[in-house]
């Protein structure tokens, strides 16, 4: 979802020094590491394969051998495919000064690097994964609240039963549940479209993984099975057992022990409050008051409770939801979901799983370790189980008996000093000021959706991919380089691939939009046409014949060879000003939603990518209904979240009566909202 924001901006931080035989040593040597990383990953899958040959069901990671490597493109695809997605966003003279820079770059340096990653995609089983996570998540040094963690929402309409210890109860039993089949490997193999095998890798670090902070770069620290978890109520913290004699605690006794942390009027230890706002703030003072404060004595042996839980739960004292009676419900949902108080989610958990007071639950995700859809795999499962499998009593209780018999949840200790405090309180101060400059809309829209689009005989993304172009030029008078991400799971250890979806043809079709001149068909031809080459280009990404991915891997190794390249640096100093991402749904088809239509994810979203730019999630849900997560920054005056929101509402439905001028009937849904020149603050 979120990592446009950090491929923008990070910074190359290693230094290599020496003679050129030096330097290729370097780079040789990082190879190497990558394919001795990707080895240990199939020495854990060939237990898979040995079950799935013994006569069993395909399991998780039956198909993973079988997974083909991603290719490296040709230099010359890639340049000329960047060269096409810049030509409709500059003028005639920058334009030229590119395809000089490019052509230089192509005569002259490209070669030598191209080199390096086909000898690296021959000895990893993936020459970009390893790259990627590290120095566009590990490495950056900015803080991971909003600016990389995402967030994922409840049902939608539906909330299961209003006893905040109940529905945590339920939850976590479904995600220890959930937890053991992912570490048997017996969860159904992932395919897309329902045939083609996907890359499961991600999935083995959902549960029990903490990123650590460190000076130079973090790490992803993954333990085998953790039997705790950790709690967060009004500043104090919790150890939780989810073990008793040998099983996994039940719902109702899981309820019962979150109960007894809602019922402990206990207050906090000095400094505890906000301790876990040194996650929320930049990563260096992190790291350097992790060594100091935290790696002796009691403080080192709660931060290891933390760090070594299965996850991280919040039970929120402040109620959220979709509520369509309040205004700006989902905003301020999301906006709980993505950086709440900023010191009472852990952020560098893999995920922290948010109890609202009401009954409503969430998801804050770190980005490092996995992409969305593998959280939504999980939360899919979650929901599911909770709704249809669990169940509550008529009173809204987790079914079964209470035991009064487990021990009490542990409070936490800590001896946090004055000097410890105060570094708390400084990254308490960054992150809230990150936060308060979030401005979020949700939109539910809800005149058409997929069903009607397919009618249409178009895809339902590029439907919306055009709407947001159309969009955002209605917003900002100008086009601009967009993000949408594309998965590259069809390969071993594929994550995510950009598809730059302002095209020539897209910026074609909005002008004829904005054309009065221009005629209905005119216009449904540019679209169709500029819908067709976005399905081309999303294709492409998803095989293996994307464009950013090759050039951010050829940057990595210019960097680690000194090469310096004024083309690639050029490349990847590019401002993405609207980021965009489609929510999966419906991966393990565990509701029919058609049957249960109430039963519905809202999606979730992340925060803003460009600081005069917008992030903009959607999720597609059943045949009419889309959901839009939106964000930007108060402090930019050219954006407004809510404006940009009432575009989409009003591209989507331009579009619409492109199919069908005759039997138009949107005019029951009444007139459009009035725009607001002003800043919409919640």
């Amino acid at each position: 979802m979120a990592e446009a924001h950090q491929a923008v901006g990070f910074q190359f931080t290693v230094r290599p020094d020496g003679v050129d035989l030096k330097l290729s040593q370097d780079v040789i040597k990082n190879i190497y590491l990558s394919g001795v990383t990707a080895w240990k990953k199939k020495a854990i899958q060939f237990k898979s394969l040995v079950k799935m040959f013994s006569g069993r069901r395909p399991l998780l990671f039956s198909f993973q051998a079988s997974l083909p490597r991603l290719p490296v493109p040709r230099v010359d695809d890639t340049i000329r495919r960047y060269l096409e997605s810049v030509h409709p966003l500059l003028d005639s003279d920058q334009y030229d000064q590119m395809e000089v820079l490019a052509n230089d770059f192509k005569n002259s340096k490209a070669a030598q690097l191209q080199r390096f990653l086909i000898l690296k995609s021959y000895w990893a089983t993936n020459y970009v994964s390893d790259w990627w996570e590290e120095y566009i998540y590990l490495r950056g040094r900015s803080p991971i609240m909003v600016n990389s963690n995402f967030y994922i929402m409840d049902l939608l309409y539906v909330t299961p039963t209003h006893r905040q210890a109940a529905r945590a109860g339920n939850v976590v039993h479904a995600m220890l549940q959930y937890r053991r089949k992912l570490e048997r490997g017996e969860h159904a193999p992932m395919r897309a479209l329902g045939t083609v095998p996907m890359c499961s890798t991600q999935m083995e670090r959902m549960f029990n993984t903490t990123r650590i902070p460190g000076i130079e770069t973090d790490i992803v620290q993954h333990l085998a099975d953790r039997k705790h978890l950790v709690v967060y109520h009004k500043g104090r913290f919790f150890k939780v057992w989810l073990y008793t004699g040998g099983r996994h605690l039940l719902p109702s006794e899981l309820e019962t022990q979150f109960q007894r942390i809602l019922n402990d009027n206990s207050e906090p230890q000095p400094g505890e409050l906000k301790l876990a706002a040194l996650t929320a703030g930049h990563r260096v003072p992190w790291a350097r008051t992790r060594i100091k404060h935290f790696s002796h004595g009691v403080n080192k042996v709660s931060l290891d409770a933390i760090e070594s839980a299965a996850f991280f739960l919040t039970l929120d004292d402040e109620p959220q939801g979709y509520d369509p009676a309040k205004t700006n419900s989902l905003d301020s949902y999301a906006k709980s979901l993505l950086h709440g108080k900023c010191y009472d989610r852990w952020f560098d958990k893999s995920f922290t799983l948010i109890s609202y007071p009401n009954g409503k639950i969430g998801i804050n995700a770190e980005h490092s370790w996995a992409d969305a859809p593998i959280v939504g795999h999980m939360w899919e499962y979650i929901l599911a189980t909770d709704c249809f499998h669990l169940g509550y009593t008529e009173e809204g209780h987790c079914k079964g008996d209470e035991n009064k018999g487990l021990p009490y949840p542990t409070r936490l200790q800590w001896q946090i000093t004055k000097e410890c405090q105060d570094a708390i309180g400084t990254s308490y101060l960054w992150a809230k000021q990150i936060a308060d400059d979030v401005d979020f809309h949700g939109y539910l829209f809800t005149e058409f959706g997929k069903g009607l689009i397919k009618k249409c005989r178009t895809s339902p993304d590029a439907f919306i991919q055009l709407a947001l172009q159309l969009a955002q030029f209605r917003d900002q008078g100008v086009f601009c380089l967009t993000y949408e991400s594309s998965m590259t799971r069809m390969f071993r250890d594929g994550r995510t691939e950009t598809v730059r979806s302002c095209t020539s043809e897209a910026v074609a079709f909005v002008r004829a939009m904005e054309d009065p001149s221009g005629t209905n068909a005119q216009r449904l031809a540019l679209f169709r046409n500029a819908a067709d080459k976005h399905q081309n280009m999303y294709r492409l990404a998803m095989t293996g014949s994307g464009i950013d991915r090759h050039l951010f891997c050829l940057y990595i190794v210019s960097k680690y060879l000194g090469i310096d390249s004024q083309f690639l640096e050029k490349v990847l100093s590019e401002p993405w000003r609207l980021s965009t991402s489609q929510t999966p749904q419906q991966q393990l088809n565990l509701i029919d939603i058609n049957k249960f239509p109430k039963y519905v994810g809202a999606g979730g979203g992340f925060g803003p990518v460009a600081d005069d730019g917008y992030g903009v999630s959607y999720i597609i849900i059943g045949e009419d209904l889309i959901t839009f997560h939106i964000s930007s920054k108060f402090s930019s005056p050219d954006t407004d979240s809510y404006r940009f929101g009432q575009h989409i509402q009003r591209a989507m439905l331009d579009i619409k009566r492109l199919f069908m001028p005759e039997n138009d009937k949107l005019e029951q849904h009444g007139e459009f909202v009035q725009l607001k020149n002003g800043k919409k603050h919640i």
